[in-house]
């Protein structure tokens, strides 16, 4: 089998908002072979960046397009195909756009192979320890606290088991933060998951003070308190926290997710879409299961997203719980025709060959960027 065609298709609504919703703009990728079989990624990026690093021309080595180093390939050799579009793109990539980019490649190829195999990926990844994986949906904190109330009641009345708020008010004043994670964990109760996204709000030390207020209510993790790039603030932080400290969602190849967990964080979040794909996240829940932390995928954008990181969890045995995005975009409600469903604050890992998904291509055709 050979790859004859790499497609990348930028997706965006017509009014992308500047917020924290990467269900807006997406770019999807659709690898053709002569076999028949099309796999399908997904990249979680600056679609535009991320287009051109498919579609930019061979050059001198380590420079190519990532289109050009893929046609003619073995797409069932999903692995070394990977250490190729790292090694042939290392001097624009390594990090940033153009492992963004191979995110979308890698996730298609391992589309491929299950199907080419008559396998879900779960199957590729190593089995699957559980047939549905639990939810937690995730949302901004409301402007007051009783507006943060109302949400955790909608999240009640879908029958979830865990919920996170971030962003929004949260991260300017101490008693408004209390006040809005006191609201939140009264309407929800103990019984279910609170966790919270701080959105890079401080310094470790601040971050401390703010654990240290929280953790009375029994929170799950504390999402991202520092910046992206503070990895001594994060060293410090987690070897005095009371509360589990949650990153990731910004980083990519294990290289990166190895550093944090050396760093002491406890939940580790790569978004597959972005991170590098499946082949880096299957990498890094065995560092997290050899070093006992966790692996949660970060996961708001569309369906295919969803779907590849419901594989990986199946495949994780501590892999219990998905990033749910309930954001009303047709890209994330519409794109894939059938979209796992949330069901009883669960969603179903698909069980057909390779990502098990189909997507819309009225959906595809509505909102595809002409250039």
């Amino acid at each position: 089998m050979k790859i004859t065609n790499v497609e990348p298709i930028h997706l965006r609504v017509p009014n992308v908002e500047a917020i924290p919703d990467g269900t807006l703009d997406v770019l999807v990728v659709r690898i053709h072979t002569d076999a028949g079989i099309t796999g399908i990624g997904e990249v979680t990026s600056q679609s535009y960046v991320c287009k051109a690093c498919f579609e930019a021309p061979r050059s001198a080595a380590r420079r190519h397009g990532l289109t050009s180093i893929l046609l003619d390939e073995n797409p069932l050799d999903v692995e070394r195909l990977w250490h190729k579009m790292y090694y042939q793109t290392n001097r624009y990539g390594r990090r940033g756009a153009a492992i963004h980019a191979i995110s979308g490649a890698d996730i298609a190829l391992w589309d491929i192979k299950g199907k080419a195999e008559g396998k879900p990926i779960y199957d590729l990844l190593g089995g699957a320890h559980r047939q549905t994986v639990r939810a937690y949906a995730s949302v901004l904190f409301g402007d007051t606290p009783d507006d943060t109330a109302q949400l955790a009641r909608d999240f009640v009345q879908l029958e979830l088991s865990a919920v996170k708020f971030g962003w929004g008010p949260f991260g300017k004043d101490a008693q408004v933060d209390l006040a809005h994670v006191r609201a939140a964990r009264e309407v929800l109760g103990y019984q279910r998951d609170l966790y919270v996204d701080a959105g890079h709000a401080w310094q470790w030390e601040t971050a401390l003070q703010r654990a240290e207020m929280l953790a009375p209510l029994k929170i799950g993790w504390l999402e991202e308190p520092l910046s992206q790039d503070d990895r001594r603030g994060y060293g410090e932080l987690c070897k005095r926290s009371p509360v589990p400290i949650a990153a990731g969602e910004g980083d990519v190849t294990h290289w990166d997710f190895e550093d944090l967990i050396e760093r002491g964080v406890h939940i580790v979040q790569p978004d597959v879409a972005f991170c590098g794909g499946l082949t880096v996240c299957r990498q890094v829940s065995q560092m997290t299961e050899a070093l006992g932390r966790r692996a949660v995928p970060h996961c708001f954008s569309t369906g295919i997203n969803l779907a590849a990181s419901l594989h990986w969890m199946a495949s994780v045995p501590n892999g219990d719980l998905v990033e749910y995005c309930l954001r009303p975009s047709p890209l994330m409600r519409k794109l894939v025709r059938n979209l796992p469903p949330l069901i009883d604050g669960r969603v179903p890992v698909p069980t057909g060959p390779g990502l098990g998904i189909e997507l819309d291509e009225e959906i595809l055709n509505q909102y595809r960027v002409k250039y």
